[in-house]
């Protein structure tokens, strides 16, 4: 209750000898109270209904050093985290226990708000700005208000999420100066069902290499997943190309990967429609940063290492669990399949000399017991490289493994003597059985839109 208006009340009751009832009845008390007000203002007057503890600082408030602490570590040393993420660093790195909302109210006291910050928090805070800014009277203060006053930023609208535990995995990269000095690109798959991260790998440029990894990590920790939900952005950029080729039409290598293993793609060119992601992106730029610059991380390698503890840790606070959700996830492929389905397949022809120029190096067709092979001038073939590095080409319906042909001899016949005769290395090359058949990846091709309307 308004202490001002117990005075008035009481006053004007004393004053004019007035109604005790109605006096209780407007400031929602017994008459016996009344009594005790009217006993205290006869006695006291007006300093009666001022609280005993007004004015007083409360034996559990932070000190000033403590608050002027807080923040000055979050404009020196944690600028870029979230007032929760804040917290949590303060707990870990500083010894300093203190709650996102304590938190909040001293930053928000220095009109210092989270980079998660709502739109209609940033309005707001950009109003009272302007309004600091008109009655601020020095232009030191001026310049301080200015820096404050932020842009806004829009939202991404909600919907609800896949009832089942790898039903649809929203897949995508975002580019930002992650660590180092350089922006990079993160490569991110999140189950749309539990908001788990399923895969995560750092590459300078959003690359077929990066979708590959991700995929890799999925099969290897969770099995085949139902579908994956990604943009048009990679088909886009294949269009822009103007002499594009099978091996960098990202879209195509990795949807014939995905078709091999029964993972049904599909796309849209909406952020909106994966708001999942595109809201995953936004809370690992509020954190991810930060700890990656705590941890001294400088290069791409660190990066993608630091990701695996990271991810776990990042998946334990934000993700549902998954023991309360059904999962789709279909029985995980050997290893062996893993490697040679993420494969980037490539288009070529057999040369003058039977052998295969691929990427500024020739290459010779090597069959198991490591004999080469040789073929016509112009006998068209396929180059496919596995996802561990190793090199095959398929011809018609024949796998043949790919060695090398060095510039130099190493070993002159003439001159260098050899005391050992070196046996044949027996050679393992995949069985046909597995879809590299030149005509299924032709077959496959012919039916990609956005390469028939590049075609034509």
């Amino acid at each position: 209750m308004n202490e001002q208006k117990k005075y008035e009340v009481i006053k004007r009751l004393v004053d004019t000898n007035g109604n005790k009832k109605r006096a209780a009845i407007e400031l929602s008390c017994t008459i016996r109270h009344i009594n005790r007000m009217i006993q205290g203002y006869m006695k006291e007057g007006k300093e009666y209904f001022s609280h005993g503890n007004k004015g007083r600082k409360p034996v559990n408030a932070f000190s000033e050093n403590f608050y002027r602490k807080i923040v000055d570590l979050y404009l020196t040393k944690y600028w870029d985290a979230n007032f929760t993420h804040y917290s949590e660093l303060l707990a870990k790195h500083e010894g300093i226990i203190a709650s996102s909302s304590t938190v909040e109210t001293i930053l928000k006291a220095e009109n210092i708000i989270s980079p998660r910050a709502r739109r209609s928090t940033r309005k707001n805070l950009k109003k009272k700005l302007e309004v600091l800014k008109e009655q601020a009277t020095s232009q030191k203060e001026i310049i301080r208000i200015e820096e404050n006053i932020l842009d806004l930023e829009d939202a991404h609208p909600r919907r609800p999420r896949c009832s089942n535990f790898g039903e649809m995995l929203q897949m995508d990269a975002s580019i930002h100066l992650w660590f180092g000095s350089e922006k990079t690109q993160l490569h991110i798959a999140v189950d749309d069902s539990t908001g788990m991260i399923v895969g995560a790998f750092f590459d300078t440029q959003e690359t077929l290499k990066g979708y590959y990894n991700i995929l890799h990590q999925i099969l290897i920790n969770h099995g085949i997943p139902y579908m994956f939900f990604t943009d048009r952005r990679t088909v886009f950029e294949y269009k822009q190309k103007k002499s594009p080729s099978v091996e960098e039409d990202t879209f195509t290598q990795f949807s014939y990967a995905c078709n091999q293993l029964g993972i049904e793609i599909r796309t849209s060119s909406v952020p909106q429609a994966k708001g999942r992601v595109e809201r995953m992106f936004q809370t690992l730029q509020s954190r991810l940063p930060l700890e990656l610059r705590l941890a001294g991380i400088t290069t791409i390698e660190q990066a993608n290492e630091f990701l695996n503890s990271y991810v776990k840790e990042f998946n334990a606070m934000f993700a549902l669990p998954v023991n309360d959700i059904n999962s789709v996830f279909e029985k995980q492929p050997d290893n062996e399949k893993i490697n040679l389905t993420l494969a980037i397949l490539t288009d070529r022809k057999i040369d003058n000399g039977h052998s295969i120029r691929f990427e500024n190096k020739y290459y010779k067709l090597l069959d198991p017991n490591s004999c080469p092979v040789y073929y016509h001038k112009g006998t068209s073939c396929m180059v496919i490289r596995a996802f561990d590095g190793q090199l095959f080409s398929c011809v018609g319906e024949k796998v043949y493994s790919l060695e090398e042909i060095p510039k130099h001899e190493v070993k002159s016949k003439n001159f260098d003597f050899s005391k050992t005769e070196t046996k044949p290395i027996k050679r393992y090359i995949p069985p046909m059985s597995h879809p590299w058949k030149k005509a299924s990846f032709d077959a496959f091709l012919r039916k990609q839109a956005h390469r028939q309307e590049n075609v034509a």
